[in-house]
């Protein structure tokens, strides 16, 4: 539960985020902030493992995580990132069955935390969160569906422009000269996240940056607007 006040505004800045929370009432509000409580994780920290059978919501207050799959082989795919004001958990939460991903810190993380039995007290209390919770898992599901189906018809280079724009909008800072610049990433994580071979998206890699459209510096990838133009629109 919520111990301090620092805590508790901390939780209703960001429980509207959530998109099944947006129009939830004053009165209801209230009483389900102090449902949460509040968990701190180090970097490389898992917060939920594949296949656990844990049930709880998490909403992102500082930090940032990864989604990902493991696959029989042992080969991780990262789904997607996840920043402040993202929340995970939804569906175990709702239908109490094993973790369908893992979930890992990225750097040092702080979360707000919803056991299943406080949402389902507060679906009793204020039945239109149920109607908010469906919309909201739909929305996740279609915007998965059609990652999924743009993937499937890119060839690597696309879909690794494809990520790139999808981390600019997330993360992308952009620099004087017009260049966007995020976090470098290992070819064998771009590799996974778009579902190619580390030898294809190598190979990418480099055509990109001998087309000065890439480059290297210290701990980030700059891409050129040229780049990412049709991406951001």
């Amino acid at each position: 539960m919520i111990h301090s006040k620092d805590e508790r505004e901390l939780v209703e800045k960001f429980i509207n985020r959530v998109t099944f929370f947006r129009d939830i009432t004053e009165k209801f509000l209230d009483k389900i902030v102090d449902d949460f409580s509040i968990l701190h994780a180090a970097k490389n920290e898992v917060i939920i493992a594949q296949e656990d059978t844990s049930t709880d919501l998490y909403i992102i207050l500082r930090g940032k995580v990864k989604v990902t799959l493991m696959s029989e082989e042992g080969e991780e795919y990262i789904l997607t990132d996840l920043i402040v004001g993202d929340y995970f958990g939804e569906m175990s939460l709702i239908d109490g069955k094993p973790r369908s991903a893992t979930v890992v810190a990225e750097e040092d993380s702080t979360f707000a935390v919803l056991k299943r039995e406080r949402l389902i007290e507060a679906l009793k209390r204020d039945p239109i969160l149920a109607l908010d919770l469906i919309s909201s898992l739909v929305q996740k599901l279609r915007k998965s569906t059609e990652r999924e189906e743009s993937l499937a018809f890119l060839d690597v280079r696309e879909r690794l422009l494809k990520l790139f724009g999808e981390l600019i909008k997330t993360e992308g800072k952009k620099e004087d000269d017009g260049f966007y610049r995020i976090i470098k990433r290992t070819q064998k994580e771009l590799a996974t996240r778009i579902g190619a071979s580390r030898e294809a998206t190598s190979q990418v890699l480099r055509h990109l940056s001998s087309e000065k459209l890439l480059m290297e510096k210290d701990a980030f990838l700059l891409i050129s607007p040229s780049v990412s133009a049709e991406e951001l629109e």
